[in-house]
């Protein structure tokens, strides 16, 4: 018997597949602070922040980043997965509270085996979700439609945690 296999494209991610930087771009935005804007960086926090994924699967996807450079939580020291923990928590509710959404994936890639794109340095994903949100478009002509644009979505999860941690 022979079996077909389906597969699934996101096109709008090769811009991202065509650009991999040489040095660790997470270590490039967390040593650049005034790029921040140009970054997509929404807020800075004592050891880590968070970053707007600009090859987003959904939109208002965001990263929880440490500004420490490592591949693992295993030594990742306390504070910094507490931190990071928190503002998973925090995120959450901003995302619901923001942008509406229905439930939140929140994810970790540990290792290029696991599907992490940027191995070498450990972050979160949280993606928001709304119910039916992968519909006939996405499924059929490989396309995503975002309904609102990335930059009012960017500044609209910027807004929100500067009020959360004013």
């Amino acid at each position: 018997m022979k079996r077909f296999f389906k597969h699934e494209f996101s096109p709008w991610r090769s811009e991202y597949f065509k650009s991999k930087p040489t040095k660790c771009v997470f270590c490039d935005i967390a040593q650049n602070p005034q790029n921040d804007d140009d970054n997509f960086v929404l807020f800075r926090f004592k050891y880590c922040f968070c970053v707007m994924n600009r090859y987003p699967y959904t939109l208002g996807e965001f990263m929880i980043i440490p500004y420490k450079h490592i591949d693992n939580i295993e030594n990742l020291a306390d504070e910094i997965w507490s931190e990071m923990s928190k503002i998973a928590k925090i995120g959450t509710k901003i995302l619901k509270n923001t942008l509406h959404a229905s439930g939140v994936n929140i994810g970790m890639n540990l290792g290029i085996a696991a599907g992490a794109g940027i191995s070498e340095h450990i972050h979160y994903h949280l993606v928001p979700r709304w119910e039916r949100d992968t519909n006939f478009i996405t499924t059929i002509a490989h396309t995503r439609v975002h309904g609102v644009p990335f930059m009012e979505e960017f500044q609209a999860l910027k807004v929100a945690f500067k009020k959360e941690f004013a």
